[in-house]
């Protein structure tokens, strides 16, 4: 618990990060909306206390192979419906009168988390907690007064291991975030062509991107950790067949993401990240569903990205990079060498 007063430094930092031109195509990230989301009295008349939770969403652990990779938060059902429910049933406990909120309002979760003691700020920007950084955070903004809980006094010391291993320079320093750059960013909220330049960088992330946190020390083991709720178990297993994705349709696209954070992203958007992915993985045998997506596919963006893994494919290779956690580490101290 903490209280809903302003969180001016982030105020600060977010307006400064959006001025930096950082929200690349969110325009929904902008300075109005920054001011709410540092303002939590602002969102509730007599607003008194600001309760935080942090839920894990880990369950299984990844699976290798050649499929695509999702972020581990989106392997279940969507997490908002879940949080929601239940701090729907912490407020009718609480009485009075309340607001909730789940990454869909104007609320700086992070920020909040923080000052409540349930972490602090990671060099990646994520929230890093006694049970690590997979954790869904949610909020209920109240006017029933409480106790108040003091913030942790720890950082990342010398530790940077997300800001190697990110494989597109997105974490370009401590605690910052270039977001027109990041993998979650361009898999997810990106709807046009993804830069050249960054294409090769993907991997097989067609959904999000886990590699800041995958090789956090604070994620590193499973013992104490608790288990995700059921509805984060994974639907589909931990990666998806990409040459199902790149043969889907709009229909089976709605059907078969339904009730899942993936659906974000569109046909479109899990179409062109699923061509690159196989581009990066060099899978031949997938030619012929990318040579049908590049001639027959409705969607320009789609039929670009099959034509550019068509070629990748023509491409000799030296070396092949996988997107896990281990290579993208050493990839990074590669190029330090």
């Amino acid at each position: 618990m903490t209280s809903p007063a302003p969180f001016d430094q982030a105020e600060l930092d977010i307006t400064r990060w959006l001025d930096e031109g950082h929200n690349a195509e969110m325009a929904w990230l902008n300075a109005a909306r920054a001011r709410l989301a540092t303002h939590p009295s602002e969102l509730l008349e007599g607003a008194r206390a600001l309760v935080v939770v942090g839920v894990s969403c880990r369950t299984e652990e990844p699976g290798s192979g050649p499929g695509g990779r999702v972020a581990r938060y989106a392997w279940g059902s969507d997490y908002h419906a879940a949080m929601k429910g239940r701090l729907k049933q912490l407020a009718d406990w609480l009485g009075g009168r309340s607001r909730i909120f789940v990454d869909d309002g104007p609320l700086a979760e992070r920020d909040a988390a923080i000052r409540a003691g349930l972490g602090f700020r990671g060099k990646n920007t994520n929230l890093l907690t006694p049970i690590g950084s997979f954790v869904f955070l949610g909020a209920l903004l109240t006017d029933v007064a409480l106790d108040f809980d003091q913030p942790v006094q720890k950082d990342c010391g010398t530790c940077r291991l997300c800001i190697d291993a990110c494989p597109t320079d997105a974490l370009d320093q401590a605690y910052h975030l270039a977001a027109e750059r990041c993998i979650a960013y361009l898999t997810i909220e990106h709807r046009g062509p993804i830069s050249e330049e960054l294409r090769p960088h993907l991997g097989q992330w067609v959904f999000g991107c886990d590699v800041c946190q995958e090789v956090c020390p604070y994620n590193a083991s499973t013992r104490g950790r608790p288990r995700g709720w059921t509805e984060f178990e994974p639907r589909l297993g931990t990666q998806l067949d990409l040459d199902m994705l790149v043969r889907i349709d709009d229909e089976a696209f709605r059907e078969t993401f339904r009730g899942s954070p993936i659906k974000r992203t569109k046909r479109r958007g899990l179409v062109r990240n699923a061509a690159l992915a196989l581009g990066n993985l060099g899978d031949a045998p997938s030619c012929a569903n990318l040579v049908r997506l590049a001639a027959e596919d409705p969607d320009p963006v789609v039929r670009e990205a099959a034509e550019w893994a068509l070629s990748a494919l023509r491409q000799p290779r030296s070396r092949k990079r996988s997107s896990g956690p281990e290579s993208a580490a050493a990839d990074a101290a590669d190029e330090r060498r």
